[in-house]
C-alpha cells in the first residue's frame, strides 16, 4: 500500500509528488496520457506564465535553474543582484487584454519584497515544467504509471482503492490532480459549483496570409479579444458568444476564420491550421478540497478562464500548501487538524482567482455596460495605485493566509532573506523542512528553536536586509508562521511550532 496515490501527472500532480517524495513518502502517480510530450504542451501552445510566487516555489526546492534551462532562459531576473532594494518588475501583465506599464508599479508598496532569483515571474511552457518535475520525481523514488484511465474510487477509514482497466492500487490517501474534468472529483462525490461561461476561447497554430492586418500582442475589441505572436504563428481569440461553442465540437478553418474576422474587425485569411484547442470562462469550484481520504488540487478543485494566467499558478500553490501537510499526516507526526487547514487556506485563494477572472470577463462584454466598465478600468490602471493593485493580484504578492499573529508578515510568502555569508532562505528550504531564522546571533533564540530538528532547520546570522525582523519561522511551503521584530518570546514560538509541526519526538534534541 502506498502512502499517497496521485491521479494526474501534470505540473500540479508532479509538483505534489516531488513534495511527498522529498518527505520520504511512498508515492504512485497514475496518468491517462501514454507519453509526457504533446503539441499542446510545447512552446508556443503550452506557453504559460509563472508568477513570482510560483517561481519562488521552484527556487526553494532547487528546481529554478533546471526549469530556466528547460525553458531556454539564461538566468533568473535578479539572481546576481548586489542591491537590497526592492526590484522593479520588468513586465506587469494585463487585465482583460489591457496592458499594464511596469514603470507604474510602486515597488515600495509591495509587502516585504527583496531582490533575488524569484523576485518576479517568468515565461515557460508545460513541457519544460513537467520534464523538470518528472526528472526530480524519479530521483526521489516516485513511481509513475502512464496510460491508466481511472474508473473506480472507493475509500474507508484506513485506505483508498483506485481501479482503472487492469490496474488496481491502494493508498492511504488519494489526491486528484486530473484537471478540469476530474474523474476523481466525480467518483468521490465532490460538489462543484459556480457560474456558466460568457465566452469561447480559441488557441491555434495557423498561417495568416495577410499578417499586417493583425497587430502583434493583446488587443481588446468591441466583440472580444485577440492575441497574435507572428514569429510562432500563434493566435488566440476570445469570442463573447456566451460560451456557445462547446469543446466537444471540432473547429473548422472556416469557423475559426469567421470568428477571428468578427473579433478583429478585419478580413484576415487563415490557412494551414495545424493545431487548435478551445476553452471557456466557466468558473467552478468544489465546496471543499477534502472528502475523507480523498483530496483535490489544481483544476480538479477549481476551473476558470486563463485570463491573467492564474490557473497553473493556483495549482502550484495548492500543491505546495498540501504537500508538507499530507506528508506530515502520512508520516504520523502531524498536529491535530493540520490537514484540514489545506481547504481553509487554499479555497479562499481559489475563490478570489475565480472572481478575478469573472471581473475581466465583465470588462470584455460587447454591450454598453461592459464598455463602460472597460473605460473605468483603463482609467484606473493608468494610475500608479491602479497598476500596483493589479500587479499585486497577478504576481501573488497580495496573498495572505489568516494564521493569526500580530506581525504583518505572518501568513504571507516569506521574502528571500539573504544572510551576510550569502546564504538565502531558499537555500535552507531545499530539503522540505521548515526554517527558523535567528537574525541576531548576539542574542540567540534559546532552546525551543533547536527542537524538532527533523522538521525544522535552525539558522542564525545577520541578514543583509532583515526588513526589521528579529526572528522568523517559515513553514515548508514558504509561508511565514511566526515573526517578531522584538526579542523572541520562547513560549509564543513554542506554541506556534506545536501548532504547525507537532511536539518534538523523544529522539530529537530538547
Amino acid at each position: 500500500m502506498y502512502d499517497v496515490v496521485i491521479v494526474g501527472a501534470g505540473p500540479v500532480g508532479m509538483f505534489l509528488a516531488c513534495e511527498l517524495g522529498l518527505a520520504g513518502c511512498s508515492v504512485l502517480v497514475l496518468e491517462r496520457e501514454p507519453t509526457l510530450r504533446s503539441p499542446g504542451k510545447a512552446d508556443p501552445l503550452g506557453m504559460r506564465g509563472l508568477s513570482a510566487a510560483s517561481v519562488a516555489a521552484f527556487h526553494r526546492r532547487g528546481l529554478l535553474r533546471p526549469l530556466l534551462a528547460a525553458s531556454d532562459i539564461d538566468d533568473a531576473p535578479g539572481a546576481d543582484s548586489d542591491t537590497d532594494e526592492p526590484p522593479r518588475p520588468r513586465s506587469a501583465g494585463h487585465f482583460a487584454g489591457m496592458m499594464l506599464d511596469p514603470a507604474h508599479v510602486d515597488v515600495t508598496a509591495l509587502p516585504f519584497r527583496l531582490p533575488g532569483p524569484a523576485s518576479e515571474g517568468v515565461m515557460t511552457h508545460l513541457e519544460a515544467v513537467e520534464t523538470v518535475l518528472s526528472e526530480r520525481a524519479a530521483k526521489l523514488g516516485v513511481e509513475v504509471r502512464r496510460g491508466v484511465t481511472v474508473s473506480e474510487v472507493t475509500q474507508d477509514d484506513e485506505r483508498v482503492v483506485v481501479r482503472g482497466g487492469e490496474h488496481s492500487c491502494t493508498g492511504r490517501w488519494l489526491v486528484g490532480c486530473d484537471g478540469g474534468r476530474s474523474t476523481v472529483r466525480r467518483l468521490a462525490g465532490f460538489d462543484f459549483v459556480g457560474s456558466e461561461p460568457q465566452f469561447t476561447g480559441y488557441v491555434m497554430l495557423a498561417t495568416v496570409t495577410d499578417p499586417d492586418k493583425l497587430r502583434p500582442g493583446f488587443h481588446l475589441t468591441p466583440t472580444g479579444m485577440y492575441l497574435r505572436m507572428p514569429a510562432k504563428d500563434y493566435i488566440g481569440v476570445l469570442d463573447c458568444d456566451g460560451g456557445a461553442y462547446d469543446r466537444s465540437q471540432r473547429p473548422t478553418r472556416d469557423h475559426l476564420q469567421t470568428v477571428l474576422r468578427r473579433v478583429s474587425g478585419t478580413d484576415v485569411t487563415l490557412t494551414d491550421v495545424r493545431h487548435v484547442s478551445t476553452f471557456t470562462d466557466r468558473a467552478m469550484q468544489t465546496t471543499t478540497y477534502r472528502r475523507g481520504r480523498v483530496l483535490l488540487a489544481g483544476d480538479a478543485a477549481h476551473i476558470h478562464s486563463p485570463l491573467g494566467a492564474q490557473g497553473l499558478n493556483l495549482g502550484i500553490g495548492d500543491a505546495m500548501n498540501l504537500g508538507w501537510k499530507l506528508a506530515s499526516t502520512a508520516r504520523g507526526h502531524a498536529p491535530a487538524g493540520l490537514l484540514d487547514t489545506y481547504t481553509r487556506e487554499r479555497r479562499p485563494v481559489g475563490a478570489a482567482a475565480l472572481d478575478w477572472t469573472r471581473a475581466q470577463t465583465a470588462a470584455m462584454k460587447p454591450d454598453a455596460h461592459g464598455q463602460a466598465v472597460q473605460q473605468v478600468i483603463r482609467d484606473l490602471i493608468g494610475t500608479r495605485d491602479g497598476t500596483t493593485y493589479v500587479y499585486t493580484r497577478t504576481s501573488g504578492s497580495s496573498n495572505r493566509y489568516d494564521l493569526g499573529g500580530e506581525h504583518p508578515l505572518v501568513g504571507r510568502d516569506a521574502p528571500d532573506l539573504r544572510l551576510e555569508d550569502g546564504t538565502r532562505l531558499a537555500d535552507l528550504m531545499r530539503d522540505g523542512r521548515g526554517v527558523v531564522l535567528d537574525l541576531d546571533p548576539d542574542r540567540p533564540l534559546h532552546a525551543p528553536a533547536t527542537r524538532r530538528e527533523n522538521r525544522i532547520r535552525y539558522a542564525a546570522g545577520p541578514a543583509r536586509n532583515d526588513l526589521g525582523l528579529r526572528a522568523v519561522l517559515v513553514r515548508p511551503d514558504g509561508t511565514v508562521a511566526w515573526a517578531t521584530a522584538d526579542d523572541p518570546d520562547p513560549t509564543q514560538f513554542e506554541q506556534t511550532a506545536d501548532r504547525w509541526f507537532g511536539p518534538p519526538d523523544s529522539g530529537e534534541h530538547s
